[in-house]
C-alpha cells in the first residue's frame, strides 16, 4: 500500500539520525494528544485530520506505545466512518489499520458487513464527467488532489479504482505547459502539491510516461526557493514544509534527488522548520509547530537520509 510503503521508506531514513533528536519530536507529538485520545489541531480540540498525521509521525519514529495507541483507538471508535468525507475517511482508515498493526483493537470489526461496498458507492457519487473525483457531490469538475485521496481510500479498502483509463486521461488533461499539474481544470498555473498527487497517481496506475516525467522535473526546477526548499507555485516567494516534502518525494520517485541539492534542503529544514524544543513549523514565517507539519518535517529528513546527503 502506498502510504505504508512511504512510511517504511521514511522510517528507514530516520533510523540514521541521532536518537535524541528524534525523541524531541516524538515528545512534541505525544504532547499534542488530548484526553479523548485524539490529537489537537491548531484550533485546540481533537481533530481526525491531525490525528491521522500524528499517527503517521509516531509510526515512522516507531513511537506508538500501548497507551497512546489505545487512546487513539478510543478516539477513532467514537467516530462513524460512514459519515466522513474522503479526506477524513482516509485519515480514519489509515489510523485504524495502524492501530491494528500495532497490536491494538480492530476498529473495522464492528462495522457493517457491507461497509466497503457502501463506502465505495458513496465515493463514486463524487465521480465527475471528466474522469476525476470532485470534493463534494455538487462539484462539476474533478480535483487532482481529491482524486488521489480517493485512490488511496480504495487501496486501504482493498479495492481498485473503477475506470482507471478515464482517471489517467483526467490526469493527463490537468498537465500544463509549465510541466506541472493543476488542481482543477480552469487553472493555468501548476502547483507543487497537485503535481505530486498526479505523479503518485500516474505511477500507481502504471501510466507515467518519460516525457511527462521530464516536464515535471522542469516544473520542480522552477519552484525551487533560494531558501533551499520547494515553493507551492511560482508566484509564492517562499518555501514551505508541505511543498518541500511533496516536491522532494516526487523528484526522488522520478529518479532525481538533486533538483535541490540535499545538503541545501537539509539546511533549510534545520534552519527554518525544525524547532529545537521539538516539532516542525510550516514555513519560516510560521509561529508554531503542529502535528501535520511535524510529519512533513520528519518525512523530509527521512527521505533525505534514505540516500546519502552530500
Amino acid at each position: 500500500m502506498y502510504l505504508f510503503l512511504l512510511a517504511d521508506r521514511v522510517a528507514r531514513g530516520l533510523q540514521r539520525l541521532d536518537a535524541d533528536r528524534i525523541s524531541q519530536h516524538v515528545q512534541f507529538l505525544l504532547s499534542q494528544q488530548m484526553p479523548d485520545g485524539g490529537f489537537r489541531g491548531r484550533e485546540g480540540d481533537s481533530d481526525l485530520y491531525y490525528t491521522g498525521f500524528a499517527v503517521r509521525g509516531l509510526a515512522v519514529t516507531n513511537a506508538l506505545d500501548d497507551t497512546c495507541r489505545d487512546g487513539v483507538a478510543r478516539y477513532a471508535a467514537s467516530i462513524d466512518p460512514q459519515s466522513l468525507n474522503v479526506i477524513d475517511l482516509l485519515s480514519w482508515l489509515y489510523t485504524a489499520l495502524v492501530v491494528q498493526a500495532a497490536g491494538g483493537a480492530d476498529l473495522l470489526e464492528p462495522l457493517p458487513d457491507q461497509f466497503a461496498e457502501s463506502t465505495i458507492a458513496r465515493v463514486e457519487k463524487l465521480r465527475t464527467k471528466d474522469g476525476g473525483y470532485a470534493k463534494s457531490e455538487q462539484g462539476a469538475a474533478g480535483s487532482t488532489y481529491h482524486s488521489f485521496m480517493v485512490a488511496l481510500t480504495y487501496e486501504l479498502l482493498g479495492r481498485s479504482v473503477p475506470r482507471p483509463n478515464a482517471l489517467t486521461q483526467f490526469l493527463y488533461d490537468r498537465q500544463r505547459d509549465d510541466g506541472g499539474f493543476v488542481e482543477i481544470a480552469p487553472m493555468r498555473r501548476s502547483g507543487t502539491n497537485p503535481t505530486a498527487a498526479a505523479v503518485a497517481l500516474l505511477n500507481s496506475l502504471n501510466h507515467m510516461e518519460s516525457d511527462i516525467a521530464d516536464d515535471v522535473i522542469g516544473f520542480l526546477s522552477d519552484v525551487t526557493s533560494t531558501e533551499g526548499g520547494f515553493q507551492a507555485n511560482t508566484r509564492i516567494p517562499f518555501a514551505d514544509g508541505l511543498s518541500t516534502f511533496t516536491g522532494l518525494l516526487t523528484a526522488q520517485d522520478l529518479g532525481r534527488k538533486d533538483v535541490i541539492p540535499p545538503i541545501r534542503m537539509l539546511d533549510f529544514v534545520e534552519r527554518c522548520l525544525e524547532l529545537p524544543t521539538g516539532g516542525f513549523r510550516g514555513a519560516s514565517w510560521d509561529q508554531q509547530a503542529d502535528v501535520e507539519y511535524t510529519f512533513y518535517g520528519l518525512g523530509i529528513l527521512g527521505l533525505l537520509h534514505s540516500t546519502d546527503v552530500t
